[in-house]
């Protein structure tokens, strides 16, 4: 993991540097430098109302009692790509504003999953006891303990 973080450190600024180049010859130093300019304001918005949404529909979910588990994934890459979008250059300014479009964070999210599920193992814990409970359910036996608040 180290190795990737280095290189990616090390290629990133040469790969921007090199887009920055490229660009600037096409259309000029001064239309370069507005357009990273641009992107981050503009990206910088698109990211502030997504932020503010995702916010939003997590309070939500737990005011329904439910686990916000898109939401904080959405959260998460909405983080990375406010990251990018405020390191000036054009090639993270790409990446972050894909990263604003929820179909491009859906897909990732699935890939990661994928992968984080093909080299984990889960375990299932299972009630000691066949007992049925209450609610007709098995008894898991357990402490609890009241407390005044």
């Amino acid at each position: 993991m180290a190795l990737i973080l280095f290189l990616l450190f090390l290629i990133t600024p040469l790969v921007e540097i090199a887009v920055f180049i490229e660009v600037g010859t096409l259309i000029g130093l001064w239309p370069t430098l507005a357009v990273v300019v641009l992107t981050a304001i503009a990206g910088a918005a698109l990211w502030r109302a997504q932020g503010l949404s995702t916010w939003a529909r997590a309070q939500a979910a737990l005011n329904q009692g439910e686990v916000p588990i898109r939401e904080i994934g959405d959260g998460a890459f909405l983080l990375v790509a406010g990251a990018l979008l405020l390191t000036p250059g054009l090639v993270t300014d790409a990446i972050g504003f894909l990263l604003l479009v929820p179909p491009v964070r859906r897909s990732l999210a699935v890939l990661i999953y994928r992968y984080l599920r093909a080299r984990m193992d889960v375990h299932v814990a299972r009630p000691q006891s066949d007992r049925p409970g209450p609610h007709g359910g098995p008894t898991i036996e357990g402490q609890a303990e009241e407390r005044d608040n």
